[in-house]
This record gives structure tokens, C-alpha cells and sequence, in this order.
């Protein structure tokens, strides 16, 4: 089964390759030595409207503060 794998070699360069899950090893691209598979960084989506991903949240709240005050604005006149 081929999979996509990260190689990092001993001059820190790091590249995806699309191998089988049995080859560890491959040759770098940029200089030549031989890379080794590392174990990659898991790529996660947070969701934004459960407090996961605190950005969001973050935008979320102050736009709605920002709405809030203008809403008192317009009712006060």
C-alpha cells in the first residue's frame, strides 16, 4: 500500500513522498543524502463555533460586542 510519508535528511531538509509503507528511506532532493521517514505533524480543522479554536471565538465575541453597542446607539436616539 503506498502512502504519503514525510523524509527528513541530516541537513534538515524535509519533503512528502508518496511510497510504500515499508520503504523508510529515501534520497533528498535538494542535497543528495539519505532521508529518513519522520513522523508527521497531525493536521487538525477546529471548529470555530464550539470554543475549540479560540480565533474564531475570540473574533466572534468582540464582533458581537461591537453589534451590541451599536444597537444601544440607534435605540437611544
Amino acid at each position: 500500500m503506498r502512502m504519503l510519508f514525510d523524509f527528513k535528511c541530516p541537513e534538515n531538509h524535509i519533503a512528502e513522498h508518496y511510497v510504500s509503507s515499508d520503504v523508510t528511506e529515501f534520497l533528498c532532493s535538494e542535497c543528495g543524502l539519505t532521508a529518513t521517514r519522520i513522523i508527521s505533524p497531525v493536521r487538525a480543522k477546529l471548529d470555530p463555533i464550539s470554543g475549540d479554536f479560540p480565533g474564531a471565538t475570540i473574533k466572534w465575541a468582540k464582533n458581537r460586542e461591537q453589534q451590541i453597542k451599536h444597537e444601544r446607539k440607534t435605540t437611544d436616539q
